[in-house]
């Protein structure tokens, strides 16, 4: 999955050079309302799956999910700055655990750190390539302006993190030190598509190609077992009721913030609220 990721990083580098910022921001919600939403659409058939075993009503895993979603948007609109901090947490082990889930057999704590740490790290070069529109987006969400300092001291923070982190792993797990030099050469491709992109393509690139479509991959192995084009098909149908379902609370969103910054901002509380629940199926589907 890596080397079509490599690729589709290109293609998305090079349409950078042809997409005005506002078209950049058209095509990356619209790969971001397609396979990102796709990719977490299936949750609740996934929780079903993972609770084959246990007496737990489809009706039951339905109500725990909203409760979630639901207390995210309360979270957002009570405590904003709080909910983000939790959301950025919760996104990079997320981003982490998906990225590094076939690479590393060993599961521990230390595992657990070093792919928290790389998660953060990721966001943290997003944000501090794009820092003064990260910096207005955050301002429209929690009411803080943040200093462009503080996106260049956490991506120094992070950078020595996950260098600490990256020794530890390597002298602790063998089958860790074959992947190090194969993944800093990702991490400098990534960088380099952060630079040249708009902070929502930068993260398009990165949510869509990086994340979401291997993600899918590795649903539809547990769901399936195993990737085809015909169980791809079946994914996607077995998804496209609660896809449409997302579709429509971002519409919603949109009629009510017609203003593109406030609907940014918005738009990255939603994503929020639909993350914390779906970063936690992906948890237990991997512990399954």
């Amino acid at each position: 999955m890596s080397k079509i990721s490599i690729i589709t990083s290109f293609a998305g580098l090079w349409l950078t050079s042809y997409l005005s910022d506002t078209n950049q921001l058209i095509f990356g919600f619209l790969l971001i309302f397609t396979f990102g939403i796709l990719h977490g659409a299936n949750d609740l058939v996934l929780i079903h799956q993972i609770e084959n075993n246990k007496k737990t009503t489809f009706v039951k895993i339905i109500v725990s999910y909203l409760v979630i979603v639901i207390g995210s948007v309360v979270l957002f609109t009570v405590l904003p700055l709080f909910a983000l901090i939790m959301f950025v947490m919760v996104s990079g082990y997320h981003f982490g655990e998906q990225h590094w889930a076939s690479l590393i057999v060993a599961k521990n704590s230390i595992r657990k750190i070093f792919e928290l740490i790389y998660g953060l790290f990721i966001i943290a070069v997003l944000l501090y390539m794009n820092a003064t529109e990260a910096s207005k987006i955050i301002f429209e969400i929690t009411g803080t302006l943040l200093p462009l300092t503080f996106f260049t001291l956490s991506t120094v923070v992070l950078s020595i993190l996950l260098l600490i982190s990256t020794y530890v792993m390597a002298r602790e797990q063998s089958d860790f030190k074959k992947h190090i030099v194969e993944q800093l050469f990702y991490l400098v491709v990534l960088m380099v598509v952060f630079k040249s992109s708009s902070l929502i393509w930068g993260f398009t690139i990165y949510f869509i190609f990086w994340h979401s479509i291997p993600s899918l991959h590795d649903q539809i192995i547990f769901l399936y077992g195993k990737y085809s084009l015909a169980h791809f098909k079946k994914y996607v149908k077995t998804a496209f009721g609660y896809w449409i379902l997302s579709i429509i609370g971002i519409a919603v969103l949109y009629v009510l913030a017609k203003d593109l910054i406030i609907f940014d901002a918005l738009f990255f509380s939603f994503l929020a609220s639909i993350t914390f629940p779906h970063a936690l199926v992906i948890l237990r589907m991997f512990k399954k």
